[in-house]
């Protein structure tokens, strides 16, 4: 009780306490500037007047002062500051304010370092408290996804967006520093002609007045003078750039058409994309993406927004009965940036290994691995933890009748088990967050495997006008000639990767759902905002 009156009345006494004239207006500062400041020894900015702009994260009003938590969504920490009882009446959490004030060292024995003892308070936007959404409390995933507009100004979500601008600042030198001179970022298109994995799943693009007229009855009377769809993949677009200027890359949004209801998949996503020219083997291919994505992690330890996201303690639902699982972020990336060499595993080693698994009795899956069949989620993440001890994996070299038509052959591959040169990249607990290949740079083969999957038009109309090489009298390349044309005139062996964006930054977070890693969130059933 008399240590609580002693702080009471030094506190008390510091707030009374004129502070020292100045001959200029107070410095304009952000939180994280004030914090980092008074980490160090001596703390330049003590006993000197400075201002902020931000909101209000709690308020604590008694009878003789108040304490406020000031954000601004530099920091995941608050400022903390102590006001009057006028200067705080019409606070709440959630309100708008600019303030000035001193700041001043706290006794010892207190959370917080240094405090700042108000001067000037200014409202500049009110929030009811009856109705703000976000209080100082626990709010779960799912119910902070119904407000994304607002969800920003809880710590957590304020620092995945900061993560995020930062991620892409070092993304830019991590590719200007790669080896071999480095890598170009382009810009490729977003509307484009196929769909690039040949699933299907795409968005059309349409003007709106065509919902109430309906579609053209001939494919000239498109907007486009054909149908357009939202991109699933920079990739061929990529390819061209790369003929010519060598290694590129781009982060770019993608627009799929999938019916998943899952936390690891989004209709509107971002995807890191790198194509790199006159690369002739797989493990050259897998070499560079273990470079880039060490040494982006690397970079990224070294930051504010890294070792925050290191350091912050995810919140748990106070209701919940299952125990809270500590989540050792920490050497999650330590052992991202100086673990062993990330193993390579062909898929026809990795369904046998699965097979042996299951006829001994170790596993059970839902979905018995078969070579013809493709990996499950409930074999990937076998393969991660079981077979690979927790660590990262390239799954490579898969048959050729479940990838799409633009893969090159194995280095290996036989007419009994035809492969081709491609590879997942499989991570604990995410599965896979990447995939890439090396590309059929041979004009022949890309027209045989595009016709094999059916993406060559055949008219009896076009038998005496085509004469492109390799083609059969009636066909034509359609929408794809671009493409088969890099090929036509000076191509080289090349390959690239993609690496599904938003999953690598929930891996790095410790983040379980895509759905949280974006601002904005877009999937099946739902677009908000």
């Amino acid at each position: 009780m008399l240590t609580w009156r002693r702080t009471f009345v030094t506190s008390l006494a510091r707030l009374n306490r004129n502070p020292p004239a100045t001959g200029a207006n107070p410095t304009l500062l952000r939180c994280a500037q004030v914090l980092r400041n008074s980490q160090q020894k001596p703390c330049s900015l003590e006993d000197q007047e400075i201002k902020l702009h931000g909101y209000i994260r709690s308020v604590r009003k008694q009878k003789r002062f108040a304490f406020a938590e000031i954000s601004d969504g530099s920091a995941v920490d608050a400022v903390q500051a102590i006001l009057k009882p006028a200067q705080a009446a019409e606070l709440s959490t959630g309100t708008a304010i600019e303030i000035s004030g001193i700041w001043k060292a706290c006794p010892p024995g207190k959370e917080q370092t240094h405090e700042l003892q108000a001067t000037a308070v200014d409202v500049v936007g009110k929030a009811d408290p009856e109705t703000y959404p976000i209080q100082k409390k626990y709010h779960s995933p799912e119910f902070l996804r119904q407000i994304p507009h607002l969800r920003f100004r809880t710590p957590l979500n304020s620092l995945l967006a900061r993560f995020r601008s930062e991620c892409l600042y070092q993304l830019g030198n991590v590719f200007r520093a790669a080896p071999n001179g480095g890598f170009i970022q382009v810009h490729p298109p977003v509307i484009t002609s196929s769909d690039c994995e040949g699933a299907g799943e795409t968005f059309a693009v349409i003007p709106r007045e065509t919902l109430a007229t309906g579609l053209p009855d001939k494919e000239h009377e498109h907007f486009f003078r054909a149908p357009k769809y939202l991109s699933v993949s920079s990739q061929l677009h990529l390819e061209a750039y790369a003929a010519e200027l060598g290694n590129v890359w781009t982060l770019a949004p993608m627009f799929r058409a999938e019916k998943s209801d899952t936390p690891r998949h989004l209709s509107e996503f971002y995807m890191l994309e790198a194509e790199v020219n006159f690369l002739s083997n797989l493990e050259s291919l897998t070499d560079v993406v273990e470079y880039l994505l060490r040494d982006l992690t690397r970079r990224l330890y070294e930051t504010p927004a890294g070792q925050e996201i290191l350091s912050i303690k995810h919140e748990a639902n106070p209701e919940s009965s299952e125990p809270n699982a500590t989540l050792d972020l920490r050497q999650r990336w330590l052992n991202l940036m100086d673990g062993p060499k990330w193993r390579r595993l062909t898929y026809t080693d990795a369904t046998a290994a699965l097979q042996e698994a299951v006829s001994q009795g170790n596993v059970t899956f839902e979905y018995a691995p078969t070579w013809d069949g493709g990996l499950q989620l409930e074999h990937e993440r076998y393969l991660v933890d079981a077979i690979n001890d927790g660590q990262p994996i390239f799954i490579t070299d898969y048959p050729k009748a479940i990838k799409p038509f633009y893969m090159g052959p194995s280095a290996n591959a036989s007419a009994e088990s035809e492969t081709v040169a491609c590879f997942d990249l499989l991570l604990p607990e995410v599965s896979e967050v990447a995939g890439g290949s090396l590309r059929e740079h041979r004009l022949p083969e890309l027209i045989k495997n595009m016709r094999e999957h059916g993406l060559i038009k055949s008219s009896s109309e076009n038998a005496e006008s085509q004469d492109y090489p390799h083609l059969l009298p009636g066909e034509d390349l359609s929408h794809l000639q671009w493409y088969a044309d890099l090929r036509r005139w000076g191509t080289a062996p090349h390959g690239g990767f993609g690496l599904g964006f938003d999953r690598f930054l929930g891996y790095l977070t410790g983040v379980s759902s895509i759905r949280d890693t974006v601002a904005f969130p877009r999937y099946f059933g739902r677009a908000d905002c």
